[in-house]
């Protein structure tokens, strides 16, 4: 059984540290309508998360925390005296939470965007200056004269350096330490002031600029993953044109439209807001909801989507969702819960990196301690080689290597339309065995079709059949007669004392002639039936179609068959599939012969039908026990106790109705099975680049270890090898952004 999904109000069952040995039970998560919202800058990792949730821990009176690290905002349940204890409490801690006016999505965004860039624009000129400060330090180190005039020139330019480049780090550092806590600030801390007190100044203002300037990197690095998704917000517009009550437009702000209201798009803008047409014809390209860039041609009652782009023709709609609760957003807000869940392997190299830091620690201090009386150094020597071990001590960039690397995964598949509701099931579905399709919607289009029709009678016309056909359908509200008439010609023949004949059919007067339109059942009471037409029937109805028969009171004139066809991608999905080794089975409530039928069109082997909610249910557990890893893939409603069981439910989208959002663990948004292959071999990717950044981050410090003990390495070196594993990880996790592999 899988793991249940996160909902809005639950956050990840464990956060680890980065850089400390215990696991943080998670805080119950806080409504979306109760508490104020917080942004903390320096929030960066799920580390310093984790430092937060601990400052916050003995704190009475905290209903719920909610973290949201891709915006860097903590938002806080709290009674009054505990929202200023945990205020001051995570500022002790070396954070500075700073309160957003207003929680809206679009605000908070827009908040967070203009922090980034004030911040950027303050970090940057500070760290140039740090780092031509510690250039000019070592170069008093290494050229000028050995007086203590230089000395202390080049101490004081040390000192400064140190100052503009770690002021943050030592805030931190110190606030870690306080608490016992191990991070990498604490690390730094402690390495960069043993240089500074041992006389190795120049090499402590170099460490500390180099580590900030990385840091600067690799945060921007981090958050081009995290945000890859948030340019898909940008996508729908600000405004739009209203139509008012005395018939005029007006522009205005999408905020403040209401559901109902008519909307008016011109060619090559964008759509505001979902809802449904109106009037007017269009074609749309709905790639930033669904990842299909082929137009789709709207008419009037066909739903229309935030952020989709107006290809032709001006048409109206009217709104059906806030521009907060339009598909696009409720797309990001599902990304942005995903990325709080926690991959099988982000939990295992976070219990590994609980027990790396304080190894690592207790060999720095074992080096320091027992280093002059085992291998003959002096103790500057010993205690210089255990500072060099403490800055390669810190695991960031194998902490890093997972969250970045999945995060990466599911911005990508939510730009092709594929919903991943978290890292465990982009983990998962790379293992999947077997694949359960349901039917109807899935493999076929869930709309019946006539598929064929020919004269029963050789003597009769078919131009009077067709006619006489399409005029009695065409007056019909069922689905069957529905199809007939859209895959006939239409006309205007005046029928009448038109009669539905329940269960049967329809039966008209048209030219003075009374014509019956029915299934078989109709027929057979009419008398009307042959073998020769027993026959035709019983080959039409193997082949899964559903016949209508067009009778006058003396003969079957004609026959019509309809059937739901398949998609024109299910072949080429479920040939994908297996080429994967997934064995497909259709799973369907239709009877047997409907069920091979479509099965054997589809290129499926195994076909089960007559099958209830609980049957496929049961099917599920089956094809579990004998394949292993199954995934469900239907509607998400009838099938809903299916999807529940596999261990990755597949629901068809819809463009994203809520139904199929929460049923399912994956949501295909254009209802193409083809994505469920390029899931797989996403999954597959992501799993290959993971273990790649884990092998990168471990390979490198290993090395940097060993000479840290043995060789010559330098602190600045260790600085490089700690940050630019961490650069490595990022750059390579990156890579998934434009590696979907399509069809």
């Amino acid at each position: 059984m899988k793991p249940p999904n996160i909902d809005d109000n639950m956050l990840s069952t464990a956060t680890t540290d980065c850089c400390s040995s215990h696991t943080i039970p998670s805080v119950e998560a806080t409504p979306l309508d109760r508490g104020l919202t917080y942004r903390i800058p320096t929030m960066d990792c799920a580390g310093e998360e984790a430092e937060i949730r601990r400052a916050l821990e003995p704190i009475a009176g905290i209903r719920g925390l909610r973290f949201q690290l891709s915006q860097r905002t903590l938002k806080i349940d709290a009674d009054t005296d505990a929202l200023a204890a945990a205020l001051l409490a995570i500022t002790e801690a070396g954070f500075e939470p700073k309160l957003i006016s207003s929680n809206t999505a679009d605000s908070s965004h827009a908040a967070g965007d203009s922090h980034d860039n004030e911040l950027v624009r303050g970090t940057t000129p500070k760290l140039v200056a740090a780092l031509a400060l510690a250039i000019a330090a070592e170069g008093v180190g290494y050229f000028a004269p050995e007086t203590m005039a230089w000395k202390v020139a080049g101490f004081a330019v040390a000192a400064i350096a140190i100052w503009l480049a770690g002021f943050d780090v030592y805030k931190k550092g110190f606030g870690a330490l306080r608490r016992g806590k191990l991070n990498i600030n604490a690390l730094m801390t402690v390495a960069v002031t043993g240089a500074f007190v041992i006389g190795q100044w120049p090499e402590a203002a170099m460490v500390m600029a180099l580590y900030a300037i990385a840091e600067a990197i690799e945060a921007r690095a981090v958050d081009r993953a995290r945000n890859a998704i948030q340019g898909l917000l940008a996508m729908a517009p600000d405004q739009a044109s209203v139509l008012q009550s005395d018939g005029s437009w007006l522009t205005v702000a999408v905020a403040q439209i209401a559901v109902g209201s008519t909307l008016r798009v011109k060619p090559g803008e964008r759509v505001p807001m979902d809802g449904v047409g109106q009037t007017g014809q269009t074609s749309i390209n709905q790639a930033p909801v669904t990842g299909e860039s082929i137009p789709v041609d709207k008419a009037a009652g066909d739903p229309v989507f935030a952020g989709t782009i107006n290809e032709s023709g001006t048409f109206e709609f009217e709104v059906t969702a806030l521009a907060s609760n339009s598909t696009l957003a409720r797309i990001i807000h599902a990304v942005e819960q995903a990325q709080a869940t926690r991959a099988p392997t982000q939990g295992f190299v976070d219990r590994f990196a609980a027990i790396y830091t304080p190894a690592i620690f207790v060999i720095a201090v074992v080096v320091a301690l027992v280093g002059p009386w085992l291998l003959g150094w002096t103790w500057m020597q010993a205690v210089y080689k255990a500072l060099v071990l403490l800055v390669i001590a810190c695991p960031c960039a194998l902490v890093i290597s997972t969250p970045v690397t999945i995060v990466s995964g599911l911005a990508a598949a939510a730009r092709r339309g594929i919903l991943i509701k978290g890292g465990i099931y982009l983990e998962e579905a790379r293992k999947l065995k077997a694949i359960a399709l349901d039917k109807t919607g899935t493999i076929t289009e869930g709309k019946p079709r006539l598929v064929d029709w020919s004269l029963v009678d050789a003597a009769s016309s078919l131009d009077t059949a067709e006619s006489v056909a399409a005029a009695l359908a065409g007056h019909s509200d069922h689905p069957v007669s529905r199809a007939i008439a859209a895959g006939l010609k239409p006309n205007n023949a005046d029928i009448q004392n038109f009669t539905a004949l329940a269960g049967r059919g329809v039966q008209a007067e048209l030219s003075g002639t009374v014509y019956v339109l029915g299934n078989h059942r109709l027929i057979e009471e009419r008398g009307q039936c042959s073998s020769e037409l027993e026959a035709t029937l019983k080959r039409h109805e193997e082949s899964g179609r559903t016949v209508t028969l067009l009778a006058d009171p003396e003969r079957v004139i004609a026959l019509f068959a309809v059937a739901d066809t398949i998609k024109g991608s299910s072949r080429e999905a479920i040939s994908e599939l297996k080429a994967l080794g997934i064995t497909p089975v259709m799973l369907t409530g239709d009877n047997q012969a409907t069920a091979s039928s479509v099965a054997s069109e589809a290129g499926i082997e195994q076909a089960r039908g007559n099958l209830l909610p609980e049957d496929k249910l049961a099917a599920i557990k089956t094809l579990q026990g004998q394949y292993g890893l199954t995934a469900m893939t239907g509607d998400g409603i009838n099938d809903a106790p299916a999807l529940a069981q596999a261990d990755v439910g597949v629901a068809m989208g819809a463009a994203g109705t809520d139904t199929a959002m929460e049923a399912a663990d994956v949501v295909v948004m254009n209802d193409d099975l083809r994505r469920i292959a390029e899931t797989v071999k996403l999954s597959r990717s992501t799993h290959a680049i993971l273990w790649q950044n884990i092998t990168l981050a471990l390979g490198i410090k290993a090395v940097f270890l060993v000479l840290a003990v043995f060789g010559n390495a330098s602190m600045w070196m260790a600085v490089f090898a700690d940050m630019g594993a961490s650069l490595l990880v990022v750059v390579n996790g990156l890579r998934l952004l434009g590696k979907v592999p399509k069809s």
